[in-house]
């Protein structure tokens, strides 16, 4: 809860309710009562960060424990970050007001590269070193988890620790070691050594990195018995892993402003370009009952009168119907909507589209990915353009007008042609509409083609690709929007400023823990919205650093090539990597996990789909 100095900054400052906490279900304890103080800080503003599931998972799970208050924290907009400069007042937390830099873990969600400095300005006001070898004590443990953590060599100066992996479990493994550490008054050093052990746990100052000449990097060497590689931690019966039965309700309203239900991890489908689909197998479902308890639980408990069914692609949960049968038993009778984030062009049956329009009906969203299907088949998509025309066919006779096709551009082999492909396709759902004669009567139809510029990732059978120059992808960008023949098809993209530095920290090393220093200290935060976004100043900061940013997004890198994230094991085997980046370049597709197993290397974890019986499964 707020305190009256933070009170009076109120008044100055948009938006209010981020920064004042005291929400329904928030966690209260008494901080001479735990041990443990652990600041879970999200790297963008409350609206996005009240949003995301991991946050409510982990902020409810550590609070669980008696001797620990996990408490949130997240980047204040810049008008409330000005007067909080300007009065004196630290960075906080949002349960009891008190500054983090009194606290003994500040751990951060790595969601999205360009929230770096927003990391950076966040322990900044805090009054935290930035540098990990800055910071001598075992308090301010600075520590992070999420997605980005695959590869954590650009932030690797300024984190004592990284989670590799879902983090349930090893994120309490490590607050218990260093409650012990922590009684037993031991040095940090001490304490990081011994968390290196822990499966899951990567601790970059025990690793040294060497470069060759032309800057690739030579050799990734552990010190002191750092395990190499660094194994992520997973939750395989993801029906008895930790999920709350309450949220923190906002007062003011956030980007996904409802109930969020996850209902499987990990993805069969293996598209090329899809991180996700690759860092979380295998694929895990929860069983009906569990997801139809938690989703009664949370509404209950929040009020919400919507739920979103989460995951990577829930219309392939092998049960799906059933569940939603089973959640209409109760949703119809208290007005609850169902909402499914993430459809499958593949898999929208007509009985799938009665259960959801039986609730609540908004716009529909697919994703090709490609305008053509030579280049779906390259990054191995499966799905055809038949299987397209019958779901928008199905959603037509259903009385949906709206529909919204997701592609990319500048995926590996791309032509023009392909782009053109895109309006083709939109144009292709606008001819079947009217086509249609069980469409809606006396509506139009509008079909919305959205194109992001492809952003190679690691730990995907593209990790070696360049990315298309600036100039390349707004060369496409223009074609695409030429090749629009109809108002009923409307285009619309990213800025390929924003992709390109993205790339360069996806695939970046420990080169560029300087160039986000220098960022930081010339005053860039909140990248990822586009009115602070500079890129002239970006490349003046690389200039100054002596650092190439095409080395990273532009360039090629051989198979042989020691990448810097080569030292953590996310459980696939690079073998299986490239062997796919070379069927994508001969057009060849690969069997989902249903159909055939891939051997990508996921069986090691003894669990999945990889050991599930085939039989049964749709």
């Amino acid at each position: 809860m707020v305190n009256k100095k933070i009170e009076k900054l109120l008044a100055n400052v948009q938006k209010p309710g981020r920064y004042v906490g005291g929400e329904l279900n928030c966690v209260r304890k008494h901080a001479d009562e735990v041990d443990v103080r652990f600041a879970f800080c999200f790297p963008d503003i409350y609206e996005v960060g009240m949003s995301h599931l991991g946050l409510k998972i982990l902020y409810s799970q550590l609070n669980t424990v008696p001797y620990v208050w996990c408490e949130r924290v997240f980047a204040p907009w810049v008008d409330m970050e000005e007067e909080m400069r300007k009065n004196g007042l630290p960075l906080y937390a949002l349960e009891s007001g008190d500054s983090i830099r009194d606290f003994d873990i500040i751990g951060f969600t790595l969601q999205y590269e360009l929230s770096y400095t927003n990391i950076l300005n966040m322990l900044d006001l805090a009054g935290i070193p930035l540098k990990a070898e800055d910071r001598h004590s075992l308090s301010q443990l600075v520590v992070a988890g999420g997605p980005c953590a695959c590869n954590p060599e650009p932030l690797a100066d300024f984190f004592d620790l990284f989670f590799i992996g879902e983090g349930e479990e090893v994120d309490l493994e490590v607050v218990a070691l260093y409650r012990e550490y922590k009684k037993q008054d031991r040095s940090k050093e001490e304490f990081l050594k011994a968390a290196s052990q822990i499966q899951g746990v990567y601790v970059p100052s025990l690793y040294h990195i060497s470069y060759h000449e032309d800057h690739t990097v030579k050799a990734i060497v552990p010190k002191e018995g750092a395990p190499l590689p660094v194994k992520k931690r997973i939750m395989m019966d993801v029906d008895k892993s930790y999920f709350p039965d309450k949220f923190v309700v906002p007062y003011i309203e956030i980007v996904h402003d409802r109930t969020v239900a996850e209902v499987l991890r990990g993805c069969i489908r293996g598209c090329r370009f899809c991180q996700a689909g690759f860092l979380y197998r295998p694929f895990r479902e929860k069983s009906v009952d569990v997801i139809d308890r938690q989703c009664h639980d949370l509404c209950d408990s929040t009020g919400y009168d919507e739920i979103s069914l989460s995951s990577l692609s829930t219309s392939d949960h092998s049960r799906l119907n059933e569940l939603i049968d089973r959640l209409h038993t109760w949703t119809e009778k208290e007005n609850t909507g169902i909402s499914l984030p993430s459809l499958r062009v593949d898999n929208f049956s007509p009985e799938l589209m009665s259960k959801i329009k039986s609730v609540r009906r908004s716009g529909l969203t697919f994703a090709p990915e490609a305008g053509t299907q030579r280049l779906r088949d390259v990054i191995n998509k499966n799905v055809t353009e038949e299987e397209l025309m019958k779901t928008v066919n199905t959603a037509f006779k259903g009385g949906w007008t709206t529909i919204k096709l997701y592609f990319m551009i500048g995926l590996p082999t791309e032509t023009l042609d392909d782009v053109a492909g895109i309006a083709e396709l939109g144009q292709k759902v606008v001819d079947a509409f009217y086509a249609n004669p069980d469409k809606p009567k006396g509506k139009g139809v509008k079909v919305t083609v959205s194109a992001s510029s492809f952003v190679p990732k690691p730990f995907t059978p593209f990790q070696w690709e360049p990315q298309d120059t600036m100039e390349t992808l707004r060369k496409k960008q223009r074609h695409l929007v030429a090749s629009v023949k109809t108002r009923k098809v409307e285009p619309n993209w990213h800025e390929a400023d924003t992709s390109f530095l993205e790339a360069v920290f996806a695939r970046g090393d420990r080169r560029l823990c300087g160039v986000l220093l220098e960022a930081h200290r010339s005053g860039c935060k909140m990248d990822g919205w586009q009115n602070f976004f500079s890129f002239p100043k970006w490349m003046e900061i690389f200039e100054r650093c002596g650092i190439d940013p095409a080395f990273y997004a532009n360039r090629r890198r051989s198979f042989d090539e020691v990448l810097p994230w080569d030292h953590i094991d996310y459980g696939i085997k690079k073998s299986f990597l490239i062997d796919e980046c070379k069927k994508a370049y001969a057009n060849v597709t690969t069997p989902n996990c249903r159909e055939q197993c891939s051997s990508c290397g996921a069986s090691c974890f003894k669990g999945g789909i990889c050991y599930e019986k085939r039989q049964g499964l749709v």
